[in-house]
């Protein structure tokens, strides 16, 4: 595998991380909001992502990376709230809240983040062996 397909998958790997830090990001603060429709409320959005093998069966070159699938609603039910004196409140006196659980996306972003910092790291090691090669020719 090329030295320079590295950065290559290192670098799809923080675009891909980068993308779930900002729907984590996009999910709490709208973890809040409220709607007087079940249709309009907010829904949790997530990534999806797959790995990327390229030639892996041609030249035996395994070299992949992270490929961003889209991003996709939950389909889970918000949560509804008899709050008969809301502004919001529909005909019935509910209000909608969004189905986001602000536990699981704290988790989310703490595994999101981790995962850019080793992405950071690939690529820091990755310079620092290819800068101690071209020095050894010196």
């Amino acid at each position: 595998m090329p030295s320079m397909n590295i950065f290559d998958i290192a670098g799809s790997g923080m675009n891909a991380q980068n993308l779930r830090l900002n729907l984590v990001a996009s999910n709490i603060s709208n973890a809040n909001s409220i709607s007087s429709s079940i249709d309009e409320v907010y829904k949790s959005r997530q990534p999806v992502f797959a790995a990327e093998l390229k030639n892996m069966m041609d030249k035996n070159n395994a070299a992949g990376g992270v490929d961003v699938l889209g991003v996709v609603e939950s389909q889970a039910p918000p949560v509804m709230e008899y709050a008969p004196n809301h502004p919001m409140a529909d005909e019935l006196g509910y209000i909608y809240k969004p189905n986001v659980n602000t536990v699981e996306e704290m988790a989310n972003m703490m595994s999101a983040s981790r995962a850019y910092q080793n992405n950071v790291e690939v690529l820091n090691t990755a310079k620092s062996l290819i800068m101690q090669t071209l020095r050894m020719g010196q």
